[in-house]
């Protein structure tokens, strides 16, 4: 099974790909507190989505050398 994320559409400027943002919270080691980490993925995308849309993404083949997510779902 692949692994899906959920997050936002900050860049769709490239032709078929949109660079995505997802945001988790992961907590610090030692002291506990939690705070936020955010990483942009590449993402290629079949038709043009809005900035700012929340996305689903799933992890598939390389289509080239940064770009390793596809667009599943859109909400």
């Amino acid at each position: 099974m692949a692994q899906i994320l959920k997050g936002k559409i900050v860049s769709n400027k490239m032709q078929s790909t949109a660079v995505v943002e997802v945001t988790r919270l992961k907590r610090h080691p030692v002291y506990g507190k939690q705070r936020k980490v955010s990483d942009r993925y590449k993402a290629h995308v079949s038709e043009v989505i809005p900035e700012g849309t929340i996305v689903e993404i799933k992890a598939c083949r390389p289509r080239s050398g940064g770009k390793k997510w596809e667009v599943v779902k859109t909400s």
